[in-house]
């Protein structure tokens, strides 16, 4: 399992987008819309295969019958860094040792890109929604390789939660993350062109 991207939510595209370029100083690109959820993305590509996306619910999505991933239909107030993504070579294996509550895979596609995530029928992962989502891209193609290089690194992902340290056992070591105790939230710090920039 390896840290894949990070997603900043926002109650629209405009102001997740807008909080990323204002913390990080450098514009985002165009993603494009994950039918199946009714979201759509921009995105901005990081150094050492990893990407950030701002998320939000599409509003010109027809009405859907089931919850949308990262616990977005519940989402209210300013745009944050809400979650982080893994990916892992064999999601099925990986669900089966993690706690209930991780998801069910879901296959999911948007142009050439193929993967599949999990997503618990709540859309709210555990641990108040900071339990890594785990993806496993199917196919050679990745959203990294696709984003042009604005120079941003990610340096460390602080992942705090009151059970901080029962979430370090139950994933392991893992490169950029670090885990403390606290209010349950997610802190990214990066290095830009700008010099050393955080984004929460």
């Amino acid at each position: 399992m390896r840290l894949d991207h990070l997603a900043v939510a926002g109650e629209t595209l405009e102001e997740a987008s807008a909080h990323i370029e204002q913390a990080l100083g450098v514009p985002l690109q165009e993603g494009g819309k994950h039918e199946k959820f009714g979201t759509y993305n921009r995105l901005l590509g990081l150094a050492e295969g990893l990407y950030l996306e701002a998320i939000a619910i599409d509003p010109d999505a027809p009405q859907l019958e089931r919850t949308r991933w990262f616990d977005l239909d519940r989402f209210a107030g300013q745009p944050r860094l809400s979650n982080w993504i893994c990916s892992v070579p064999d999601i099925a294996s990986s669900l089966s040792i993690f706690p209930d509550g991780v998801g069910e895979p879901i296959d999911l596609a948007r142009g050439a890109l193929r993967w599949q995530m999990a997503v618990p029928p709540s859309g709210r992962l555990p641990f108040d929604n900071l339990f890594p989502a785990l993806i496993q891209w199917h196919g050679d193609l990745h959203p990294a390789g696709m984003l042009q290089d604005r120079g941003c690194r990610l340096t460390r992902l602080v992942v705090f939660h009151p059970d901080a340290l029962e979430l370090a056992k139950l994933l392991g070591e893992l490169q950029f993350v670090v885990f403390d105790t606290g209010p349950a939230a997610l802190r990214a710090e990066f290095q830009t062109p700008h010099g050393p920039r955080v984004l929460e």
